[in-house]
């Protein structure tokens, strides 16, 4: 997989990536001296074992050994293939992905992300043939370019117009059956035909993109009455509504850089926003925000506004999702809360007053701490010590749910106000159910420290390959590595290559060398030495001691070492005749008499 991709365009993936900003975004990393810590998100653990090095650019897991770069990570965390991980560094980076990524199909191969294409065009050019549709468009004030952008369209008022169109065969029908396409016939009793129908009928049809834009789903909302007004795709092999947020890629391709991005509900909603220039809109899929999506939004800003309908079930579900959004409240992020005017949704709101006065709204969002703090106190006498009391049992076990850090101490002030308490005092009771992490015992003196790898310094040439791989920019100190090339020795030939390919490098690191090695058989031993500790700890000294291993490597197994042992041979056993040819070509090299006969 990685073949399709150009090593250059690796690099530069690896180079413009923050290993610690996309990890942290998923996982609360604590800075500890050169590195960061945290407890594994791959496996259950009471203390840190997971680290993360942003000058190697990678990750190790002490406890279950998970490790790799950043795009080893983007694979293991979020279940990407090489890729979308690729595909989704290079979004970030603002840069386009290689043609060679998409690789060659075998013959008669159908993606299901063709059916869904295909799928998507069909239904665009029948709101182009439709009159009734497009005036329904138009009196939502949605303009031809913005429906170009979206790529809105509309399902025909057919049981089987796309089923006729591109279902004729069983393959094709399955195909489409496996993307939430068509709906298979209830054959119960024998009361009805066994075979398929279309999914959305008489719908104005809204695609749902993945992060490169390819088709995933289906939104589809009724143009006149009916039920249900808005009807998703299931879940198939390509969507996970938790996972997926619609116009998200459309803000992606507005934006290189965001400031804030605004969650509301429907899709009408951020396609209305969007014509009117506030493209950092994004909707959920039919469901509660769930800690997927704020994951997704945080790997990209800091700053989320969830904006609500005011009324009763607009209120509800801001409550579920500050629910879900409180283990991911931590320093550094921002979450707010927006609630319209009653009788308004951002589609008419913006509509009414336009970008600037619905952007002005955005002052008056009401942080997280304030609108859980609003909602806890609601019919609550804070007069009364009855009433103080409910609001802190009320809020133990939200508090409990968040993680620490100076935002969930700031909220406990902010709380202790209302209570009329100490804040000591209640942060003792909201924390006290805190799982205690006990201190490490104190080493006794004269033990030396544990490394965190029990592998040891291993062999001179494991020696060699470890410095390399922990400061690759030290290759460069070393002036004869193609003298290694006449090392006749298991190995010597990996570590001229990474030489070769550190040196050649204008910013090496440690991530940026293993990506080049991921489809090889090397790959597994390299990782085991990338996360090995350190034998020096600055460049400098790595420098000395690469160049003091290579030569004793030449010096050992190098061509003298060779004819030293084919000289002694001669004289003590004879030699074959391609030993006899060996050394003679030795001797030449070094302007010695020819081998003995």
């Amino acid at each position: 997989m990685a073949g399709r991709i150009p090593q250059a365009f690796l690099d530069e993936i690896v180079a413009r990536a923050d290993i610690v900003e996309i990890i942290g975004a998923r996982v609360p990393l604590k800075k500890s001296g050169r590195e960061f810590k945290a407890n594994c998100p791959f496996h259950n653990e009471k203390s840190p074992s997971f680290w993360v090095s942003p000058e190697k650019q990678f990750y190790h897991c002490f406890g279950c050994g998970a490790h790799g770069t950043v795009i080893g990570f983007l694979m293991q965390y979020e279940k990407m293939d090489f890729i979308d991980a690729v595909a989704d560094l290079a979004q970030r980076a603002g840069l386009e992905l290689p043609k060679e990524a998409q690789g060659p199909r075998d013959a008669g191969s159908v993606d299901l992300h063709d059916v869904t294409a295909k799928a998507a065009r069909f239904f665009e050019q029948n709101l182009a043939d439709n009159p009734r549709a497009r005036a329904y468009l138009e009196t939502r004030g949605i303009d031809a370019k913005t429906r170009a952008n979206f790529a809105l369209g509309y399902a025909p008022d057919s049981w089987d117009a796309l089923l006729t169109r591109f279902g004729t065969q069983d393959d094709e029908r399955r195909r489409l059956f496996q993307v939430g396409l068509i709906i298979e016939r209830d054959t119960r009793g024998g009361e009805r035909a066994a075979g398929f129908y279309d999914r959305f009928r008489d719908r104005l049809m809204f695609p749902i993109r993945d992060s490169r834009g390819r088709v995933i789903a289906f939104g589809g909302r009724v143009i006149d009455k009916g039920e249900p007004k808005y009807l998703n795709s299931p879940e198939t092999p390509l969507f996970h509504k938790g996972r997926e947020l619609y116009g998200l890629y459309e803000a992606r391709q507005a934006h290189t850089d965001f400031k804030r991005l605004m969650i509301v509900e429907g899709y009408m909603d951020v396609v209305r926003l969007h014509q009117a220039g506030i493209t950092y809109a994004v909707a959920t899929l039919g469901t509660a925000t769930t800690q997927e999506h704020l994951n997704k939004i945080f790997r990209i800003t800091s700053e989320l506004v969830f904006c609500f309908d005011g009324d009763r079930a607009g209120r509800q579900a801001a409550w579920r999702a500050l629910d879900n959004a409180l283990p991911l409240a931590r320093d550094g992020r921002e979450l707010k809360f927006l609630f319209l005017p009653e009788g308004h949704d951002p589609d008419t709101l913006v509509a009414l007053e336009g970008r600037e006065a619905f952007e002005a709204r955005l002052k008056s969002a009401l942080p997280l701490s304030e609108y859980l703090v609003q909602q806890l106190k609601l019919d609550l006498d804070l007069d009364s010590v009855d009433g103080r009391a409910k609001l802190k049992a009320l809020a133990a076990p939200l508090f409990a749910r968040m993680p620490d850090g100076i935002y969930r101490e700031l909220l406990a002030d902010r709380l202790a106000a209302e209570i009329r308490m100490p804040a000591v005092k209640l942060k003792e009771y909201l924390f006290a159910g805190d799982p205690k992490r006990p201190a490490p015992a104190p080493a006794e003196p004269g033990t030396p420290r544990r490394s965190r790898n029990s592998a040891g310094r291993g062999n001179l040439l494991s020696q060699a390959i470890t410095l390399v791989l922990h400061h690759p920019a030290a290759a460069r100190s070393v002036t004869d590595i193609e003298a290694l090339g006449s090392v006749d020795r298991p190995g010597v030939s990996v570590l001229k290559e990474l030489l070769e390919q550190a040196a050649g490098m204008a910013q090496p690191s440690t991530g940026m060398l293993l990506e080049r090695w991921r489809e090889r058989a090397e790959y597994a031993r390299l990782t085991e030495l990338a996360m090995s500790d350190p034998m020096v700890a600055d460049a400098v000294g790595t420098a000395k001691e690469l160049q003091m291993a290579v030569q004793k490597l030449l010096e050992e197994y190098g061509p003298g070492r060779r004819t030293d042992d084919l000289l002694r041979k001669a004289e003590e056993l004879g030699l074959n005749y391609d030993e006899k040819a060996e050394l003679t070509l030795l001797l030449k090299a070094k302007g010695r008499p020819r081998a003995p006969s």
